[in-house]
């Protein structure tokens, strides 16, 4: 994600955050590299000029040139710029208490994600503890009902279809359906077209009115850049939207639309898709992407994320497994699958400060995982709780049936045997131990 503003915020961050002294003509040129990077990652040309005019403005200030320090205020001021022009702080769904039914109404062109979306957003409201119902409005496009379904059924929502043509009739009943079954959220997810025209905004109006909803959000293909700021401005002119959704925010190299729309629309970006999984959805933190464009990692995310793969109970039980030395490849396996639920390795890798952007796809391929993961379900369970009785023939066989090596399997039995080694070590040293598991 904004892969190639990260590599070339980073350099300029390293080259700049490294020196004792700073002149005005290292700040211009750090200035210019910083407007060629933002042009090239289609950041709207208006917003581009603010952004640098006012980085310019307060770097050249006395304030900055007599600091202990000046290339590290500098490098400051780019990431205060850079997350004032995000959005500031981090805007939550202002949704009514859990007593009264709120509203959230998706908007978007077809194709922007708006559907899988709906999902996404259910699922997350619904670990916020939220009895939501979804409600399938689209009715142009086909089979979008039937997605809603089938993707409402997957993360355990329901999903209310009507039985009529008219999709104001299907939103009219799903709000019924949910005061009456006491729901507190209903997420409508509304007719999308593959361009801006007048009667789909016109239907739109008329949900709206309809539902008066608490949150109108539109969903943004990321990928799009400049094109998805010109299609919140049409939207928020024509049927107003309170945020955005950014959808396919891990596969946007550039970061143009991320980076203009909060400038452009004065609308905050919400939530950002990083996945196609059903938990591929994430609250956007504008300091924490300014700190990712800056090659600063962010690693509160990357907690987050642990914390939501491990529960306390496991991670003592690990310890204690660790401790005594029965940790085994069951639990190796286990551990991999928990760094899968968190996201691939780049996204993982590009959250560590001073990772980001300097590891390639090629180089992280190198340590794929997949492999380990075929060798140790080709074992049988009895083998990957004791791996000492895996001779040459079970090396063969399992070789077989991952598709690797006899080579592949028996480094890999080795790498396990020194990773136990380890954190036998590290649990033996109380002080390491603590860093280690936290």
């Amino acid at each position: 994600m904004l892969e190639k503003l990260t590599q070339t915020f980073g350099d300029i961050v390293r080259t700049v955050g490294g020196k004792s002294t700073i002149s005005e003509k290292n700040i211009e040129e750090a200035v210019d590299r910083i407007k060629m990077a933002l042009l090239e990652a289609d950041v709207n040309l208006r917003v581009v000029r603010r952004f640098v005019n006012a980085t310019i403005e307060e770097a050249k200030g006395e304030r900055v040139l007599r600091a202990v320090d000046p290339g590290q205020q500098f490098v400051k001021i780019v990431h205060d710029r850079m997350v004032s022009l995000l959005g500031d702080s981090r805007q939550d769904l202002e949704l009514k208490g859990p007593d009264v039914v709120s509203v959230v109404l998706l908007l978007g062109l077809q194709g922007s994600g708006k559907t899988t979306t709906a999902s996404k957003l259910a699922l997350h409201l619904k670990g916020k503890g939220r009895r939501v119902l979804l409600a399938a409005c689209d009715l142009v496009r086909p089979a979008a009902a039937e997605q809603l379904a089938a993707l409402g059924a997957q993360v355990g929502v329901e999903v209310f279809r009507g039985d009529g043509g008219d999709p104001l009739a299907v939103a009219k009943a799903a709000l019924a359906k949910a005061r009456k079954e006491q729901y507190d959220v209903v997420i409508v997810d509304t007719t999308g077209r593959m361009q801006v025209d007048e009667p789909m905004m016109a239907e739109l109006v008329r949900m709206r009115d309809l539902c008066r909803p608490d949150e109108a959000l539109l969903v943004a293909d990321a990928m799009t850049g400049q094109a998805a700021v010109d299609i919140a401005k049409a939207f928020d002119e024509r049927v107003g939207i309170t945020g955005v959704i950014l959808s396919k925010f891990d596969s946007d190299a550039r970061g143009g639309a991320a980076l203009s729309l909060k400038s452009v629309t004065g609308k905050p970006i919400k939530f950002v898709g990083v996945s196609e999984r059903p938990d591929g959805l994430e609250p956007f933190y504008p300091d924490r992407v300014a700190g990712r464009i800056l090659g600063m990692g962010d690693v509160v995310t990357l907690v987050e994320k642990a914390q939501a793969s491990i529960d306390q109970e496991e991670a003592a039980d690990l310890e204690r497994k660790m401790a005594n030395e029965s940790f085994t490849l069951q639990d190796y396996l286990d551990q991999l699958r928990r760094v899968k639920k968190m996201g691939s390795m780049k996204s993982l890798v590009d959250m560590i400060p001073g990772l980001a952007g300097q590891v390639t796809e090629e180089q992280l391929e190198a340590q794929d995982t997949k492999h380990e993961e075929a060798i140790l379900l080709s074992m049988t369970r009895k083998e990957r709780l004791n791996h000492l009785i895996i001779g040459p023939t079970r090396r063969s066989r399992i070789a077989r049936g991952s598709g690797t090596s006899v080579a592949e399997v028996a480094r890999l039995i080795k790498k396990f045997e020194k990773s136990r080694l380890m954190m036998k070590k590290v649990v033996k040293n109380k002080k390491m131990a603590q860093k280690f598991m936290g």
